[in-house]
């Protein structure tokens, strides 16, 4: 994959102007947090996104009700399950729209058991954490190595806006972007637009 074509996915905005201001940019993907749970909760927010801009709706554990609900009040792209959801609920899931299935990976990960979830579209590599996600820490890059499927990965988890030029010289065949979310931050939910832009044009160089 040439390097400009990498995703970059910005997750976690809850404020309409930073909303706004971030679509400007060259990003790929917007991340809509809709677990309950999260300090990046998205609510009462008009989410008018540009059409090149893929919608992904981020949920843990949700029921094939909400996704139904959610695909059709805010027009998602795609669905990041986050949380322990079955090989059968993800199936069923796929059948609403293409999947993102979120991995948490410590040193003890086996990537053998992302294997019965390869109908997906792509797989997400983040932190291992009781809070599915937002830990703004790294796991151990060179574990990726371990990684030998097929489905394209992001990878998530402590990215900030220093990790350009290392994330530049991953070369796993499957990697296609990354998701940046905590480290991109002035508070939760908002992100700080300049680092956010000068990370895209660093990480997209070829």
């Amino acid at each position: 994959m040439n390097k400009t074509d990498r995703i970059v996915k910005v997750c976690g905005i809850n404020r309409q102007n930073n909303l706004n201001q971030i679509c400007r940019l060259s990003v790929d993907m917007i991340g809509l947090n809709f677990y309950l749970g999260s300090k990046r909760f998205i609510n009462n927010i008009s989410i008018n996104i540009k059409p090149n801009i893929k919608r992904v709706g981020v949920f843990v554990n949700p029921s094939i009700g909400e996704l139904q609900q959610y695909v059709y009040d805010c027009n998602l792209d795609y669905l990041q399950l986050h949380g322990n959801e079955s090989i059968e609920f993800c199936e069923e899931a796929m059948k609403i729209k293409p999947i993102i299935k979120a991995f948490g990976i410590d040193k003890d990960f086996d990537f053998i058991d992302t294997l019965p979830y390869s109908f997906s579209e792509y797989f997400l590599f983040d932190t291992k954490s009781i809070f599915h996600g937002g830990t703004g820490k790294k796991f151990d890059w060179h574990k990726l190595l371990e990684y030998e499927g097929e489905v394209p990965f992001l990878l998530a988890g402590g990215i900030g806006p220093e990790d350009a030029d290392r994330l530049q010289k991953i070369n796993h065949p499957q990697f296609i972007g990354v998701d940046i979310n905590s480290k991109f931050e002035i508070e939760p939910g908002l992100k700080n637009v300049k680092l956010v832009d000068s990370f895209i044009t660093q990480f997209k160089q070829n």
